[in-house]
């Protein structure tokens, strides 16, 4: 399985109708489709669809054809997606109308082909699974903890400062998460 290692975008014209898609991380979907709404009054469809793990490791999909004949925009988005075998991803294709009204068959390969030009140009990385940890660390020991994360690459981590120790949680793959607690473990106290 892939994921997109960031924000892309590209665009397609067909008939003067113009097809920007974005590609962007499951958890920023929400957030880029207000973005979109707003940065583009005047766009007639917003398509949606997206692919993510659920907490049950669960494959949850989904999409939207916005306003477009039904199963012309969404469905053939989303179908892109599972045939790269993408998770933890959404699309978004905002389309301003030409005037020149595409068919069914031309709408379906037009929101595709937008989906396909906005994948061949983004970076994909495998997905690995992460997973959670929370421990407590001194504030004398705190330096020393950071500097271990970093060394072994876990990037999603949060402080919290509290009045005797600092709360800490990371989210990291499993090989990550058992180095770092075998580089530290005599200095962090796992909830």
């Amino acid at each position: 399985m892939l994921m997109p290692g960031g924000h892309f975008t590209e665009t397609l014209i067909v008939k003067q109708s113009k097809f920007i898609a974005h590609l962007v991380p499951y958890e920023l979907f929400d957030e880029l489709l207000a973005s979109l709404k707003k940065e583009h009054p005047k766009a007639r469809h917003f398509v949606t669809a997206y692919r993510y793990l659920n907490e049950f490791d669960q494959v949850v999909e989904g999409s939207s054809d916005d306003g477009e004949p039904k199963g012309t925009s969404g469905k053939p988005t989303l179908t892109v997606l599972q045939g790269h075998d993408l998770i933890n991803t959404a699309v978004v294709t905002v389309r301003y109308f030409g005037g020149t009204k595409l068919g069914t068959g031309g709408l379906v390969r037009a929101y595709s082909d937008a989906a396909n030009l906005v994948l061949d140009s983004a970076e994909l990385l495998p997905y690995v699974k992460s997973l959670p940890l929370s421990f407590y660390v001194s504030y004398p020991d705190l330096g020393q903890i950071e500097y271990a994360l970093q060394q072994a690459g876990i990037t999603d981590v949060r402080k919290q400062f509290e009045a005797e120790h600092v709360h800490i949680k990371v989210a990291a793959a499993i090989e990550k998460l058992e180095a770092f607690q075998a580089d530290t473990g005599r200095l962090i106290r796992i909830e």
